[in-house]
This record gives C-alpha cells, sequence and structure tokens, in this order.
C-alpha cells in the first residue's frame, strides 16, 4: 500500500510522556550528543541539561513553580532552548513576548497573562511595566543557588505549558494557553503516524517563539533530536541558508509555502550525502503548483514533504498529509485527534458537501486567558454526547470520500499572512482609534509582483485627511509590522449593508497606479544607486513611483520580497547587499548611500 493510500491512525487515546521527562531520559542516553548549535553558542545535552537545572533553580528561589507563567523576550538560540527548558522543568507556562512588538503591546501581554518574571536578554530592550523582575541568562547562571540539581517538578497533563498570543478581532490580542499533555500529544502523535522518524534527527529551528510552530521545532530536543538554530539572515538567504543545513547535515526543516517559493531552487537540489530533506509546511495552504512540484520531487528522491494543518487552539497541529498524489488537500486528523465537518446546526456534513471544522482530542487548548466569555463561544461540547470539548475552528472544509479533507477558507474575516493568524478586526479597531479617522476598514489584497498585502480603507474625521505615514507609524505603536497596512484609501462614506456593518465587499477595488504614492514635487530619487534601487523597489513592489525617504517595509517589503531585490540588484548591476543590510538600511536613500559607500571602498 503506498503512502498515500495508508491511512493515519484512527483517533484514540494516544501514550504521551511529558515533554521534560523525556527530555531527562534523552540527557541520559546520549550525553554527548550535540543538543542544540546555536548562533550564540553550543551545547551537548549534558551541558545543556547543566544550564537549565541551575536556571530552573533561579526560578524556583524567586517562588516560580507549578502554575506560574514566565515571560521569555530572547532571540532564537541556544541560551534560548535553556530558557524555555528551564521554565518546564519547575512545572510553569512560558509566555513569548517578542521584543521586537510596540510598547503598548508588550504592556497588554504581560497584564493579560499576570506576569511577574520576564527573561530576557542584556542591553537595549523593551522597557518592562513597574514591578516585573527581569532576569538575564548570564547573570542567573552565574548567581550562586543553594539547589543546583533540584529534580523536575511534578506536574499533570492539565497543566499550562505555553501561551502564544494571536490576533484578536475585538481589537485586542487573546493569549491561547496550551497544556503539558497538548504538547507531548504533538510529539506522540506525529511519530504514531510516521512523520518523526523512529530516530534521532537533526532539525532547523526558524520560526519565531511567538509563532506556534516554533513548538514543534524547539521542543524535538525533549525526544532526542538535534536542533540547529536558524539566524534570520540565514533563513533568508536561499545560499546560505542551503550551506547551512548541509554543514550540519540538517535532516528536517519548517517552513511556509511562501518561504519554499523563495528557497525552492536551493532546496531541490541533491544533497552532497544522499539525505532526503524533510519539509514540514503548514501557517498556510499549499498552491496546487507547489504541491505537483513537490510531489515530483518526492518521487526523484530529492526532498520528501508533509502538509500540516492546525489551528493555535489545537497545539499547533491537528491533520497532517504527506504531499503526494494529485491535488491539496490537509489530510486526515492525527492520531488522538477526531475532526468533525458539521453544518450550521452541528449536524455531520456529507462527504462532499462544505462544513465548519470541529477539533476534538488531549491537544485542544485550556482556552483564552482571562476571557471566558471567548472561550466558551469557540470551545463547545461535543454534540454526540461524548463530554469532550471541540474546538470551532472557523475554517470551511470539505470531507472527500477516502476521509481526507479539503481546505475550502473562512467561515469569518480572519486571514493568514506570512504565516501568522491575523484578525482584520483588530487593525480596524487600532486605524479607527487615530483622531483623524472616524471609521476604517482593512482588506487583504493580492497583487501579482508583491504576494498578498493589507489595504486599509479611511473615513477621515472632519476635512483633514490623514497622510499614510501618519496612519503606519500610528498603527506601527500598536501592531506587529505584519500587521501595519502598506497602503491606503480615502473614502468619503463607508459602504454599508442593510443591517448597518461595514460592506467589505463593496468597497473600491484597489486602484495599484494609486498605491499609497504621496511624494511631494522634486521628491524624486537623485543619483546612480538611488536611481536602479528605486526601479527594483518599484518592480517588486508594484509601485509606480518611489521616493528617497520611502521605508522598504512600510511599501509593504518583507523579508522574503527582499531576496528578490537582492536577487535582481547582484543579476542586472551586479550589486551585492545581504538581507540583515537590507533591514538595516531600510529608507531608499540609506540603502543607496551604503550601496555606493562599499563601492567606494572596492567591496
Amino acid at each position: 500500500m503506498s503512502i498515500t493510500e495508508e491511512p493515519l491512525a484512527p483517533a484514540a487515546p494516544t501514550v504521551t510522556v511529558d515533554p521534560i521527562v523525556r527530555f531527562r531520559r534523552a540527557v541520559a542516553s546520549t550525553p554527548d550528543r550535540l543538543a542544540v548549535r546555536g548562533t550564540d553558542r553550543t551545547l551537548t545535552f549534558a551541558e545543556l541539561d547543566h544550564d537549565v537545572r541551575r536556571l530552573a533553580a533561579q526560578l524556583a528561589e524567586r517562588g516560580l513553580g507549578r502554575g506560574a507563567r514566565v515571560g521569555v523576550s530572547m532571540h532564537r538560540g541556544a541560551d534560548l532552548v535553556v530558557a524555555l527548558l528551564a521554565v518546564w522543568h519547575v512545572g510553569a507556562a512560558y509566555v513569548p513576548l517578542d521584543p521586537a512588538y510596540p510598547q503598548d503591546r508588550l504592556a497588554h501581554m504581560v497584564a493579560g497573562a499576570d506576569l511577574r518574571t520576564v527573561l530576557a536578554e542584556p542591553g537595549n530592550g523593551p522597557t518592562w511595566p513597574t514591578g516585573v523582575d527581569v532576569i538575564t541568562l548570564a547573570d542567573a547562571l552565574a548567581a550562586p543557588t543553594a539547589t543546583p540539581d533540584a529534580p523536575a517538578a511534578e506536574t499533570s497533563p492539565a497543566d499550562p505549558a505555553y501561551v502564544i498570543y494571536t490576533s484578536g478581532s475585538t481589537g485586542t490580542p487573546k493569549g491561547v494557553e496550551a497544556t503539558r499533555g497538548g504538547v507531548a500529544a504533538l510529539a506522540a502523535d506525529l511519530e504514531e503516524a510516521g512523520f518523526y522518524a523512529d530516530r534521532p534527527r537533526t532539525v532547523a529551528w526558524n520560526a519565531s517563539i511567538s509563532f506556534d510552530a516554533s513548538v514543534q521545532q524547539w521542543a524535538r530536543i525533549c525526544r532526542g533530536d538535534s536542533i540547529v538554530v536558524i539566524g534570520e539572515n540565514e533563513r533568508t538567504d536561499p545560499a546560505v541558508l542551503r550551506a547551512l543545513l548541509d554543514e550540519h547535515a540538517v535532516d528536517d526543516l519548517d517552513l511556509t509555502p511562501s518561504h519554499w517559493e523563495v528557497l525552492r531552487e536551493a532546496l531541490l537540489a541533491p544533497t552532497a550525502d544522499g539525505r532526503v530533506l524533510r519539509l514540514f509546511m503548514g501557517g498556510e495552504p499549499v498552491p496546487a503548483e507547489v504541491w505537483r512540484e513537490l510531489g515530483e520531487a518526492r518521487d526523484a528522491g530529492t526532498v520528501e514533504a508533509i502538509n500540516l494543518y492546525g489551528p493555535t487552539e489545537c497545539t499547533v497541529d491537528a491533520t497532517a498529509a504527506w504531499i503526494t498524489g494529485a491535488g491539496p488537500h490537509i489530510g486526515r486528523a492525527l492520531p488522538g485527534f477526531t475532526a468533525h465537518v458539521l453544518d450550521e446546526g452541528l449536524r455531520p456534513a456529507a462527504a462532499g458537501e462544505p462544513g465548519e471544522l470541529y477539533l476534538a482530542g488531549p491537544s485542544v487548548t485550556i482556552g483564552y486567558v482571562g476571557r471566558p466569555a471567548l472561550t466558551a463561544q469557540r470551545f463547545v461540547a461535543d454534540p454526540a454526547g461524548t463530554g469532550r470539548r471541540m474546538y470551532r475552528t472557523g475554517d470551511r472544509v470539505r470531507l472527500r470520500p477516502d476521509g481526507t479533507i479539503d481546505y475550502l477558507g473562512r467561515v469569518d474575516r480572519q486571514i493568514k499572512i506570512r504565516g501568522y493568524r491575523v484578525e482584520l478586526g483588530e487593525i480596524e479597531a487600532a486605524l479607527a482609534a487615530h483622531p483623524e479617522v472616524r471609521t476604517a476598514a482593512v482588506v487583504l489584497h493580492a497583487t501579482e509582483t508583491a504576494g498578498d498585502q493589507l489595504v486599509g480603507y479611511v473615513v477621515p474625521e472632519g476635512g483633514s485627511v490623514p497622510r499614510a505615514r501618519e496612519l503606519q507609524e500610528h498603527l506601527g505603536g500598536v501592531l506587529p509590522s505584519f500587521m501595519v497596512p502598506s497602503a491606503f484609501v480615502t473614502l468619503d462614506t463607508m459602504p454599508l449593508s442593510v443591517n448597518g456593518k461595514v460592506d467589505h465587499r463593496a468597497l473600491p477595488a484597489v486602484d495599484e497606479a494609486l498605491w499609497a504614492d504621496e511624494q511631494e514635487p522634486g521628491d524624486e530619487p537623485q543619483g546612480e544607486f538611488e536611481t536602479l534601487i528605486a526601479g527594483v523597489w518599484a518592480e517588486v513592489l508594484g509601485r509606480q513611483r518611489i521616493s528617497p525617504t520611502d521605508n522598504f517595509f512600510s511599501l509593504g517589503g518583507h523579508s522574503l520580497i527582499a531576496l528578490r531585490v537582492i536577487g535582481r540588484l547582484k543579476k542586472q548591476f551586479g550589486i551585492t547587499v545581504s538581507t540583515k543590510e537590507v533591514y538595516q538600511h531600510p529608507e531608499l536613500r540609506s540603502l543607496a548611500e551604503f550601496v555606493a559607500s562599499r563601492r567606494t571602498e572596492g567591496k
């Protein structure tokens, strides 16, 4: 029976082991095996265990233990693995706090999760609210402790493991609280289904811990896998990433379909040692062309890929399928999960008929921190009377005759952009809070050149029309960068439906010729490098005009589009810059001056 025909194990209780218990077993069995290779340092399992215990002792001496929550504001690296495992060692849950997030958003997350302690990096970082105990790893590891070898806390599968904040439709982010049992079931399900190998592997970690896919990456260390941390510069440079994967013989790489589009040529090349790279693809629907290409690559023996689907509320992954055969689908439920396709009356939809996907199983999370009403709305009782809770995903799906599931879209206005789940209502609420905006709407607009982009529609308050840059600066103070629209359209009135709500389908189509162009007379690129780079920006971003003071990321650019800029500059003009340098010089004039200085220095 081929792998596409072989069904996953039916939904049933999965034998799970707490992640810290599994980590202890890995330390005992292979103490000298590489545990994590970071951009900061490299640790064996024994060395990692030593640092985890010392940090855990410091946390315990501060009164942190079972049921507590600890904020973690650190970049990917070996130190971050130490921090996350130490939090689990004492029985607490970690709460990712991305240092790049706006101060107000971080403050909301700290208050919402009731955080009293944050593990952070030294140096210039966010300003934490008064009363928060900030601990740096270096200080904690150097401090004397009375109990450096204290055993891990006694815990229950129902105890919280982490809280990850996602976009909220009412204007504020909501914290999803997952359990230790859910994390344990995630690993056990993927092992039982055959997606995790039955031997230790070398796994790349390239997702931010604010993104729930990171759990499926870094926590594999608990089952004895070695983790290779992929820095931001490496993950966005195809040649550098491929060299890193080969240097460290990485077996498994997690990525989104959008990321694949940029890396495909580098990843399709055969490995020097003959190993077959396994891709764990998720975060976005897989386009038909990508599905076909990856299926052909599997047949050729170059890569093998898995399509993973799952909301944050179900601890990362709930369904999966090998990418092979005809047409994209999200596979079947993983072992331990039950997938229900229900109509509006919570009755089972017939095969081939669309319905909403409901998921039940041990990986369904506790709910939303401090939001009991919303939790009750999204986590509902199984209508079959099993006594289990189901999570209402909001995803429209269709059950195929062979039992696999087609993903059809959303039943609401939630979207995915760059792998992140976004509630458009949260952006609209933030935009409407600008003093010069009366009402606002936001939509996702597909462009031919720059891919999916957010577009804001505003009705001004009074006679003053706010400029796009003013609106972006306002939103950038309260929202992550991926939630800030790259274009704005001013309307006299907002179209309304018969019930008085904004009719998003009646919003005027976006004219890309009018794409957020606010140049003043004479505000044109000057000199050779400004002109050359402006031309490339206009091409990849779909803009007619670029100003010297324009910011690449405010215009809709991101790391994957930056790669296209880098490629065109090198191919067309022989200009070599890195992704990191584009981030360091986001304004056109600054980047042009940097390139000119490199030429002057002969680099």
